[in-house]
């Protein structure tokens, strides 16, 4: 992705976010440079590793496939592993009307998979085999506010404003919004973007930049590059 493009995106994104009231932290604002003076105080964003995160999944066709992320507070594994303390996450996430966001599962995070306005979200669902591969035969059974629901392998979910589903480890899933873009919000457990996705096909979780133009704000893919 050309960085101009993420600066653009970015910038709509941020004004698609606060239509539905949803007001993104302070830090999300700072500059490259205002982050790299603040290097002293940042360890907290920089190790959990909050902030913008825009992907085609490595495979250069945004509005087709790809996602937009902020990470807004995410816990430690450490505290994951001794099941106590900051154990949890929360993203906002906007996925654009037919913009896929491809059938992956995750290992370790449960999350829930909130529409907080928009369109519709809808997600083609799988259970997984005793070897991590997708199960295009057996029913899933996901609950959705609390209510359990069964539908066949590889059926549509759609969940209109206000609804949410809970995904567990295994659930393979991919989504995309229809008939306009959706707001969408994910509380979960200890979020891992590095090691914690499993995808269906030989694809890749963060962009490759083309540094066509100076950075809006920085990625969270950016900071190992950045703060070294």
């Amino acid at each position: 992705m050309k960085r101009s493009e993420i600066n653009r995106i970015m910038s709509d994104a941020d004004e698609f976010i606060r239509s539905f009231g949803f007001i993104l932290p302070p830090f999300a604002y700072w500059t490259p440079d205002e982050m790299l003076a603040r290097r002293a105080d940042i360890d907290g964003i920089l190790s959990a590793r909050l902030g913008w995160d825009i992907t085609d999944f490595g495979q250069g066709k945004y509005e087709a496939m790809g996602l937009f992320l902020f990470t807004v507070r995410n816990g430690s594994q450490q505290d994951l592993a001794r099941g106590g303390g900051m154990c949890y996450a929360e993203k906002i996430m906007i996925s654009k009307a037919d913009q896929l966001s491809p059938m992956h599962r995750h290992i370790i995070k449960a999350e829930d998979i909130i529409n907080r306005g928009g369109g519709t979200l809808v997600l083609e669902l799988f259970n997984s085999k005793e070897d991590g591969s997708v199960d295009e035969t057996t029913d899933v059974t996901v609950m959705t506010d609390g209510v359990a629901r069964t539908q066949p392998a590889g059926a549509k979910l759609r969940l209109n404003p206000g609804e949410s589903v809970t995904l567990m480890p295994g659930n393979w899933h991919s989504f995309w919004g229809e008939g306009a873009d959706v707001l969408i919000g994910e509380v979960s457990t200890v979020n891992d973007d590095v090691t914690d996705n499993v995808f269906r096909e030989p694809i890749g979780r963060f962009s490759t930049i083309d540094e066509d133009v100076e950075p809006l704000h920085l990625l969270v893919s950016d900071y190992d590059r950045v703060f070294v």
